[in-house]
C-alpha cells in the first residue's frame, strides 16, 4: 500500500508546460528515466499496445512540427517523444502514459509541452508509422529556459483553474 506524500500530490497539480527550452541535448539518464516512467505505465487489460519514436535530429523535427497547427514547441525542444498506438492500443492508454513522462520530466528538471498532430497522416509520413497505427501526440522534452519562459508568461498567461464546482457533477450530469 503506498504511503500519503503530500510532495508527490504537490508534483501533480504542480505540474507545468514548458515551451521554451534551453538548446542542450537531455542527458541519456533523464530521457531514459522518462522513457522508463512510460513503460511502467498501467495499461488496458496490460496490452502496452504502444511504442515511443525518440527525435533528436533537428531536420526531423522541423518536418514533424509541419503536421500540426501549434507545434512551435517541438521547434525549440532538445527531444521529442512521439507515443504510437498500436492497432489494438487505445488513446486513454497514450494520454495516461504522456502524463506519466510528463511527470517523470518534471521531476528530474525537464520541462515538457504535449502536442498535438492535427494531419496525422502528415506525422505518420514523417514517421514512417504504418496506417493502422495511430500517431497523433507528441511531447516537446527540453531543459527550460527559465527566462523566456517567465517573458512568455508576462505577456501571455493562460490564467488559474476553473473551481472544482464548477468541474465536478454528481451522478448525474
Amino acid at each position: 500500500m503506498l504511503e500519503p506524500s503530500a510532495e508527490t500530490y504537490a508534483s501533480v497539480v504542480g505540474l507545468r508546460t514548458v515551451r521554451r527550452f534551453r538548446p542542450e541535448p537531455l542527458s541519456p539518464d533523464d530521457r531514459d528515466a522518462i522513457l522508463e516512467a512510460g513503460r511502467w505505465t498501467g495499461s488496458s487489460k496490460n496490452r502496452q499496445s504502444w511504442t515511443v519514436i525518440v527525435i533528436t535530429e533537428r531536420a526531423q523535427i522541423e518536418r514533424l512540427a509541419e503536421c500540426g497547427d501549434f507545434t512551435k514547441p517541438l521547434l525549440g525542444a532538445a527531444t521529442v517523444l512521439v507515443p504510437v498506438r498500436l492497432p489494438d492500443g487505445y488513446d486513454w492508454d497514450l494520454g495516461r502514459m504522456s502524463q506519466n513522462m510528463m511527470l517523470a520530466a518534471a521531476a528530474r528538471g525537464v520541462g515538457s509541452c504535449p502536442i498535438t498532430f492535427h494531419r496525422e497522416d502528415c506525422a505518420r509520413e514523417v514517421l514512417g508509422v504504418p496506417d493502422d497505427h495511430g500517431c497523433r501526440f507528441a511531447l516537446a522534452m527540453g531543459y527550460p529556459d527559465e527566462s523566456a519562459e517567465l517573458a512568455g508568461r508576462s505577456s501571455f498567461s493562460m490564467g488559474g483553474r476553473k473551481s472544482l464546482e464548477s468541474l465536478v457533477r454528481n451522478d448525474r450530469f
